[in-house]
């Protein structure tokens, strides 16, 4: 089995909420730079911090992130 990958639509979803990094990561309870690092696919998020994302941009945790082939 090959390493699977993370996708991500953290940048669009927050963008299109209107929220900036800072203003998101208050939201979520994290630093700006962790949001920074999750959207550049530099660090992969927790299945706590996942969720933590995604509730605060009140959307599904599958609409922020996915499996990638």
């Amino acid at each position: 089995m090959t390493e699977a990958r993370l996708g991500s639509r953290l940048k669009e979803v927050r963008q299109a909420a209107g929220l900036t990094q800072a203003e998101l990561a208050e939201k979520a309870g994290v630093s700006r730079k962790t949001i920074n690092t999750v959207e550049n696919g530099v660090f992969t998020p927790s299945t706590i911090l996942a969720l933590s994302l995604a509730r605060a941009l009140d959307v599904k945790v599958e609409d922020l992130f996915w499996l990638a082939d």
